[in-house]
């Protein structure tokens, strides 16, 4: 497993922990392991959470490019994805499947169609976006010391080092006075992305502040067109090896230099090379030419892509649709608990009949 990983696990501190994640924010590792990253960034959720999250809720890709692998979860249970528990009673789970799946079939005819789940999973994902927007006014406030309403650079930047352990106080005299910060290299080329991306987050007339909605396009770009256009941007060129602005499959589903520790390690992970080459030929490449244009991928980001959201609607049933009928039943998606809820629900059969 990565090196990464291996070190998060080793952390004694859940808020270094945090912090470290936030530190390699730009350093890609394979997404077996985002997905560990990710739980311990839900579980750190704080006041001082001023960076912006390399997951972001409710969007299918990463901002570093990898797959949501919980993307189906987190759009089929919006809020409550954190009640479904591997530990948690499997009656009480049984009894919150049922109340989402009266909520989603809206006709009442005991079977959720592809346009009901896709009028579903763009509710959640607007959830999401509700959620995001609640979260960047606290967030605002942290980073906005003399409540004017806007955020130099220079403000974020002593918060950002505060948080990596620097004295806030030193830092903001340093500032003052134009003198030099000593900065280590990694934590140097974090913040000249964040500069980068803050740029571009603030929107026309540039003044280098930024007010309460365009900080909430620097932390969650997918609220945003022109920073969504800016996430696509990055990706691209991360990912595209011969500078054409366009991806192949090759470029997509490989990974870049220094991701892993060593051959061996990349190797071990067919699934996700099947799950990015089936997302690149069957979605993200709309018009199938074996090429996915910084166009295309920005239509596939867009987590409000109404397209979008019925293709993968479609989807979630195919995975659960026993009987063919390109609907989904509720005993078909107490079955297969485990992919809309991450938690599996045993003797499903039974416990149906003794529900009804």
């Amino acid at each position: 497993m990565m090196s990464r990983q291996a070190f998060l696990c080793s952390l004694g501190s859940l808020y270094l922990s945090l912090l470290f994640v936030f530190l390699l924010m730009d350093v890609y590792a394979r997404p077996a392991n985002n997905s560990a990253l990710k739980e311990k960034v839900v579980e750190a959720k704080d006041e001082n959470e001023i960076l912006p999250p390399d997951h972001l809720n409710g969007v299918k890709m990463e901002m570093d490019g990898h797959l949501n692998k919980e993307f189906h979860q987190e759009v089929f249970l919006g809020k409550e994805i954190e009640e479904f528990e591997e530990d948690s009673e499997p009656r009480k789970n049984r009894k919150k499947l049922m109340v989402i799946f009266s909520k989603v079939d809206i006709n009442n005819d005991k079977k959720i169609s592809a346009k009901e789940m896709q009028r579903w999973i763009m509710e959640k994902t607007d959830e999401h976006f509700q959620e995001a927007v609640e979260e960047n006014k606290m967030h605002f406030k942290a980073v906005d010391p003399d409540g004017d309403g806007h955020v130099s650079w220079d403000e974020y930047k002593v918060k950002f080092l505060a948080s990596k352990g620097f004295n806030e106080k030193e830092i903001v005299e340093k500032i003052r006075n134009n003198e030099e910060l000593k900065i280590d290299e990694e934590t140097q080329e974090v913040l000249d992305n964040l500069k980068d991306r803050w740029y571009q987050a603030d929107n026309p007339p540039p003044d280098l502040l930024l007010n309460e909605e365009e900080f909430l396009s620097f932390l969650h770009p997918e609220h945003s067109r022109g920073m969504l256009k800016f996430m696509v941007k990055e990706i691209i060129r991360d990912l595209d090896q011969d500078g054409d602005k366009k991806l192949t499959l090759s470029e997509f589903i490989s990974l870049p230099v220094g991701t892993v520790e060593n051959q061996q390690a990349q190797d071990i992970d067919d699934d996700w090379v099947k799950d990015r080459k089936k997302e690149f030929e069957e979605v993200i490449d709309a018009n199938h030419d074996g090429i996915v244009t910084m166009e295309e991928l920005e239509e596939y980001m867009d987590p409000m892509n109404e397209y979008n959201a019925l293709n993968e609607a479609k989807q979630m049933i195919a995975v659960a649709d026993e009987n063919q009928n390109h609907h989904l039943e509720l005993e078909e998606i107490l079955k297969y608990s485990e992919y809309f809820t991450g938690s599996k629900l045993m003797d499903y059969a039974r416990n149906v009949h003794e529900e009804f």
